[in-house]
């Protein structure tokens, strides 16, 4: 199906307007497709010709004005509209639509656990016509009414109050909805198991697959609690009330985001939903994409950009007031410093390759939807998150929420631009905003600020004086935090002390000098707080400092700040890979925040140890690291409760980086971790999958722990420990699996499969195996669209082997003209980040 273009979309928008559509869809034709009838009434403003997009399995009828069209004329999703005069037009159109295994237009899961069946549309973007019938882009909303017939005992969701109709068995209404653009229109449906209730006025409801009941019942307390909290906040700071009639909330299965913000049904992945032991790291995790989700209820669903370069008006917002509302309105007053070490790392990593991309890039930059797609990435996230912030720092915040107020007012129900949000603001902060945007959000690439700092005798106090002398590469201008930290011994356990805080405004074109009595301090940390988006370096006194007494700072953000430094050095090359893994070992024994933790023990599991350091040198490294995880889980008190915490974190890191079967084996037929705490389902499998690796593990084992935990979950970790064995004939099955052309997997086992392929461990029994993944995975790919194709990129790419021929090979296949854009991204990011390995194994 040919992307939709900007242009086409303009021509589009200047002919037509959109008044109505009426969907109805039967959901009980069976597991291969579902009736679709759209009727949609639109207005031309002149005579002419245009398009309806529509991609059934059949297309039965297709009626304009009373007058039926030739179905055959439908070619790639497209039914033409031709010989249309000025004035009124209604458009029927009857269809059979196939459903998904891939997450994207209308998803039909059976739940292995009880054999039930559940339904949900994901028509973000472009997957609306595979539901029904639209004239599919932003800035055609219109209101939605929907009606559906179901199976009985099943319950029907969707963006307006369902309700069943009375006297007609397994017949749902949905309220009429206001304008809404065609990507946020959702349904979900299926015997779901729902928890209800309401808040100033509003139904509010979380729903999820009966197998999943009781872990939303464990649940439902605190989401109910954050969503209230983070609702009301939401009043709080924004003049316009919330605008839909109802709030639901539903976890389904194999959804491919994290969320999807339908206006009054917003869509989860139902891992939200815990099983197992979590970390108060991943509750806060829930609360920011609750908090997220419902941030887009105003930001992209009240008010919609216009077209897609523009997304950043959704995202980037969502990401910074869903981070700022639950530090304000919940008990998890810390997500600054989970957004440094997690999300901010990952914008950077993305600004960083040949893929980057302005935050706001120009129109033209994005001419049709598969450009688009794209651009749903760290930037527009992450980076977009934290422009705010440093646009909130620099205005304030009564001016900031000042302007969006009058953003929202102006454009309610409508579409708007960049140019729209920069007016708004400039009216209420009387700043020269617009020309912040240019240097912020119209330019990619990464600022870097370095301190360089000199000492003097000039007269101050104790006759000393420092000078620092901050050097900027890059073109923005950054408002930072110095802090200021000296070393204390004075309590027997030496530490970090504050001193006051300097303020540094760092012009776009140059740096900036500060001077300061006394002697200098013994760490000076740019961007403390970190407030701005910039990679930052330590000075050599300030990396001493670091080395001796990291853990003793005495703010969480500040410690993720210096870990963020030293992460970006080893990347660049200026800090040797061992000396990160020692500074860990030394310092996060000690540490006290789990996001610190889980970050830095990420990225030296998995960048540190299979790709930065010498092969020669990974078992060493991974030793290390199961020492440390043993270390931390001695320090830590065993607890109890849904979250583990820093124990739980240790476990799943002493798990994931052991090198021989004994002592995780011991585990396993014990079922019981040290300290006494039983195995749960989340690492049973976790660490069957590490044993299956290691060779210590068969298929009889696999079968064994399937029949004990026979859920979706316990089917794709069957799936991933299968696929991870050490045997020629396991990983012939797997690889037939996941490239065969008969696509039986969904999007959920590929991905599992994928995970369990491709191990370090495994070097010589899978080398064969990568050319046949370059060779392989673009008709994947073209064939089963882009979820799958972005999967396939991210999970499938062959990364135990960061070897030249490898990159040599990835080079040749990127280069292939025909290869579908949602595989030549990924594709081209992992070939960056092997290339990046390379290099930083060549400078040590």
């Amino acid at each position: 199906m040919p992307a939709l273009t900007r242009e086409e979309a303009r021509s589009r928008a200047r002919l037509i307007d959109v008044q109505h559509y009426a969907i109805d869809l039967d959901l009980t034709r069976g597991e291969e497709v579902f009736g679709s009838t759209t009727t949609v009434r639109f207005t031309t403003r002149e005579a002419g010709d245009t398009f309806v997009e529509v991609r059934p399995r059949t297309l039965h009828r297709a009626v304009l004005d009373g007058h039926g069209l030739d179905t055959a004329s439908l070619t790639d999703g497209r039914l033409p509209l031709t010989g249309l005069s000025a004035g009124e037009h209604e458009l029927r159109i009857e269809a059979d639509m196939a459903y998904s295994r891939t997450g994207e237009g209308m998803h039909r899961f059976t739940d292995p656990a009880d054999g039930r069946t559940y339904l949900y549309t994901m028509c973000f973007q472009t997957e609306a016509p595979r539901v029904f019938a639209a004239f599919d882009q932003p800035d055609l909303k219109a209101p939605f009414t929907v009606t559906a017939t179901a199976p009985r005992e099943w319950t029907v969701l969707g963006n307006g109050t369902a309700r069943r109709a009375e006297g007609e068995p397994g017949r749902w209404e949905c309220a009429p909805t206001p304008p809404l653009s065609t990507y946020l229109v959702a349904l979900a449906a299926g015997p779901w198991h729902s928890v209800r209730t309401e808040h100033a006025g509003i139904p509010f409801g979380l729903h999820v697959r009966q197998s999943l009941g009781s872990h939303l019942d464990d649940d439902a307390q605190e989401l109910l609690d954050i969503t209230r909290a983070c609702f009301d906040r939401y009043h709080e700071i924004f003049d316009e009330p919330y605008p839909f009639d109802s709030y639901d909330q539903a976890f389904v299965p194999e959804f491919n985001a994290g969320a999807m913000e339908n206006p009054g049904l917003v869509t989860f992945r139902d891992e939200y939903v815990h099983r197992s032991a979590v970390t108060d790291t991943q509750l806060q995790s829930r609360a920011v994409t609750i908090a997220h989700e419902m941030a887009h209820m105003w930001f992209g669903d009240l008010v919609t950009l216009r077209w897609w370069d523009d997304i950043w008006l959704n995202e980037s917002f969502a990401e910074y007031m869903g981070y700022q509302v639950v530090a304000e309105a919940t008990r998890f007053t810390g997500t600054w410093t989970e957004f440094a070490v997690d999300r901010k790392s990952w914008g950077y990593d993305a600004d960083q390759r040949p893929s980057t991309h302005p935050v706001a890039p120009e129109p033209e930059a994005v001419p049709d939807t598969a450009t688009a797609l794209l651009n749903f990435d760290g930037i527009s996230y992450a980076k977009g998150a934290s422009a705010l912030r440093q646009l909130v720092t620099w205005l304030g915040e009564k001016p900031f929420l000042a302007g969006i107020n009058d953003h929202f007012a102006r454009h309610r129900f409508g579409n708007a631009t960049l140019a729209d949000l920069l007016d708004s603001l400039t009216r209420a902060s009387g700043r020269d905003v617009r020309t912040w945007a240019e240097r912020w959000l119209r330019t990619s690439g990464a600022d870097t600020l370095t301190p360089r700092i000199t000492t003097g005798t000039t007269p101050g106090r104790d006759g000393r004086r420092w000078h620092l002398e901050i050097a900027h590469t890059g073109n923005r201008p950054h408002r930072v935090t110095v802090g200021l930290y000296d070393l204390d011994g004075g309590t027997g356990k030496e530490r970090l002390a504050p001193r006051e805080p300097l303020t540094a405004d760092i012009p776009a074109d140059g740096g900036h000098t500060l001077t300061a009595d006394g002697p200098r301090p013994d760490l000076v940390l740019l961007n403390d707080r970190d407030l701005t988006y910039a990679k930052i370096r330590l000075d050599t006194g300030s990396w001493r400092t670091v080395r001796r007494a990291l853990a003793q700072l005495p703010d969480p953000l500040t410690r993720a700040t210096v870990w963020n430094a030293a992460r970006d050095m080893v990347r660049d090359g200026r800090l040797p890979p061992a000396d990160y893994l020692d500074t860990a070992r030394a310092h996060l024994p000690h540490e006290r925040d789990d996001a610190v933790v889980a970050g830095v023990l990420d990225f030296a599991r998995h960048e540190i140890a299979d790709r930065y350091l010498p092969p020669g040198q990974r078992t060493a490294a991974l030793e290390t690291l199961t020492d440390l995880a043993l270390t931390l889980l001695e320090r830590e008190p065993a607890g109890g409760g849904r979250d583990g915490g820093i124990r739980l974190t240790a476990v799943r890191a002493a798990i994931d980086s052991a090198t021989t079967p004994g002592g995780l084996h011991h585990w396993w037929t014990t079922g019981t971790l040290p300290g006494g705490r039983p195995l749960d389902h989340e690492l049973r499998w976790r660490l069957l999958h590490r044993l299956a690796v290691l060779g210590a593990v068969n298929t009889s084992d696999i079968g064994a722990a399937l029949d004990a935990d026979p859920s979706a979950t316990g089917t794709e970790g069957a799936a991933r420990c299968r696929a991870a064995l050490p045997d020629a004939t396991a990983k012939e099955a797997a690889w037939q699996a996941l490239f065969d052309e008969s696509d039986t997997l969904s999007n959920y086992l590929l991905k599992a499969t994928f995970q369990g392929f491709w191990h370090t461990e495994q070097h010589d029994l899978l080398r064969d195996y990568v050319p046949r993944y370059f060779a392989q995975a673009p008709a994947l790919a073209a064939r089963r669209g882009p979820a799958i194709a972005q999967a396939l990129g991210r999970h499938g790419f062959p990364r135990p082997f960061t070897d030249a021929d490898t990159l040599a090979l990835g080079q040749r296949c990127l280069a292939d003209d025909l290869l579908t854009p949602a595989l030549r991204r990924p594709l081209a990011d992992e070939l960056d980040d092997l290339a990046r390995a390379l290099r930083v194994r060549a400078a040590h």
